[in-house]
C-alpha cells in the first residue's frame, strides 16, 4: 500500500489533571515509659522518637480539580 494512502492516526491531546489526595503511611515511633498507658499517652502527645518512615499503605483521591480551558 502506498504511503500516501495510509491514514495517519491523530495523537490524542493530553490535559493536566490535579487532585487532592489523602495518603496514609505506617511509621515507626518509639518512646521510653514505665507502662503501656504512659507510652500511649506520650506517643499520642507527639513525645516519641521517629525511627523510620513507613511505606505508603493507602492512597485515596478525595477530589479532582477541573479548571476551565
Amino acid at each position: 500500500m502506498p504511503a500516501a494512502a495510509r491514514k495517519l492516526k491523530a495523537t490524542p491531546q493530553l490535559k493536566t489533571w490535579h487532585a487532592t489526595m489523602l495518603v496514609t503511611r505506617a511509621e515507626e515511633w518509639w518512646v521510653e515509659a514505665e507502662s503501656a498507658e504512659e507510652a500511649q499517652s506520650l506517643l499520642g502527645a507527639g513525645q516519641g522518637h521517629h525511627s523510620a518512615t513507613g511505606a505508603c499503605v493507602c492512597v485515596e483521591v478525595e477530589g479532582r480539580i477541573e479548571e476551565a480551558d
